[in-house]
């Protein structure tokens, strides 16, 4: 017997089938096994350890290139050329650890951000994320290469599209994918401080405007625009839900955070460890945008007007007002990464306490992994149920069941 409630019920769990595990993630050429992008983290907390880890594991691992040459031996006299030098080398350490995708991420405030994505494409990166900041003109620093993938970090529909625009319009190239941040994301925030509580501003509404905003885009260059979620990610399930509202992978960073590989000092991963519900605060950065981390004795007496004498040699970020500012940003997230937090403070996810253990990144996607699963089945369990109570509540085959 031909029933309308079947047939879309089959419907919905043939699509359901369809995720009953991870999907991995096509960007341009570059395929990773899983969708998992592992969040670019400033100032030494991702680099080659963290990042060839993640891609060994199947997802897409990361280097920041902010303060990326804090190794150097002439960081401080020399800024500009040791960052360079420093993410060269982390990024030829990476691949030899590594034959899976491995991205960069550079903030386009950045001062010498130019000079960082010349390097990097240079190595040879298969992947550049660009975010804090619109990179209007990043197509035109590729020259001849196409392996280098271009992929940038927004926080609306309307950034999307002006970017997609922008860049069809002047250099003829279509984002190779984007990444969309919400406001549960930790770091510099891409949202005014008192945006970030709007409804209309949380990830699960955001993604799917990015969808629909690139995609004329997408279908004029004949070929996807995938569309990954930032931003308060944290469980399989999480990965699974967010899968459904379209996107093609998600971006995690917090998590990776509390891993063996992850290259932050050890008292760095404590504070995640030790932090409780309500310690990730937003607060204003001197450069300019609204940022979260964890609250600490640092944060509390910049809060109450103190300030933290610095010289600034570089202006490393455009937008800082170094004049006026209360602290050097760059070096108190030096001082963090380096486990002298009375000095600086940690950057972090809106989920931060949900942190209970340090594991390595391996058992880490393992664990991902397996709560997605789980979540497919719970779903597939609640479509079967939903098929099954519409056939005892229909008139035709009621009766016969009953």
């Amino acid at each position: 017997m031909d029933i309308p409630f079947g047939r879309a019920a089959v419907a919905e769990i043939e699509e359901i089938l369809k995720w009953h595990r991870p999907p991995p993630l096509r960007i341009g050429q570059h395929t990773a096994r899983l969708p998992i992008v592992q969040g670019g983290m400033a100032v030494g907390i991702s680099l080659s350890g963290l990042a060839s880890a993640v891609a060994n594991a199947g997802g897409i691992g990361v280097i920041a290139a902010p303060g990326v040459g804090l190794f150097e031996p002439d960081f401080f006299q020399n800024f500009f050329q040791a960052n360079i030098r420093g993410l060269r080398r982390e990024i030829q350490k990476a691949r030899a650890k590594t034959h899976g995708i491995l991205g960069v991420n550079i903030m386009v405030a950045l001062t010498d951000f130019a000079d960082l994505a010349k390097a990097a494409i240079e190595e040879g990166i298969d992947i550049i994320f660009a975010g804090a900041g619109l990179p209007l003109k990043l197509p035109e620093l590729l020259g001849e290469n196409r392996h280098t993938k271009l992929v940038p970090i927004v926080s609306s529909a309307r950034a999307a599209r002006i970017l997609c625009k922008k860049w069809q319009d002047d250099f003829s190239y279509t984002p190779d994918a984007f990444v969309v941040e919400g406001p549960l994301a930790g770091g510099h925030l891409g949202f005014k401080a008192e945006e970030l509580n709007s409804p209309e501003n949380q990830l699960v509404r955001l993604v799917p405007e990015v969808i629909e905003a690139v995609k004329p885009f997408a279908e004029a260059a004949g070929r996807p625009i995938p569309v990954i979620a930032g931003g308060g990610i944290f469980t399989g399930d999480d990965i699974y839900n967010m899968l459904q509202t379209g996107a093609a992978g998600v971006q995690m960073a917090t998590r990776f955070v509390a891993t063996d590989e992850c290259d932050a000092s050890p008292a760095f991963k404590q504070a995640y460890l030790e932090s409780k519900e309500g310690d990730a605060v937003i607060i204003k950065s001197p450069v300019g945008m609204p940022g979260r981390a964890l609250r600490n004795d640092f944060i509390d007496s910049v809060n109450a007007g103190a300030k933290k004498p610095f010289k600034c040699p570089q202006h490393c970020v455009k937008t800082c007002n170094y004049l006026e500012s209360p602290y050097c940003i760059f070096v108190a997230l030096l001082n963090a990464q380096r486990g002298h937090l009375t000095g600086g403070f940690a950057f972090c996810g809106a989920n931060v306490h949900r942190v209970k253990e340090i594991i390595p990144v391996k058992k880490l996607v393992e664990t991902l992994v397996k709560e997605y699963k789980t979540r497919a089945v719970q779903a597939l369990i609640e479509a079967m149920t939903r098929y099954m109570n519409g056939l005892m509540a229909s008139p035709a085959l009621g009766r016969g069941l009953a």
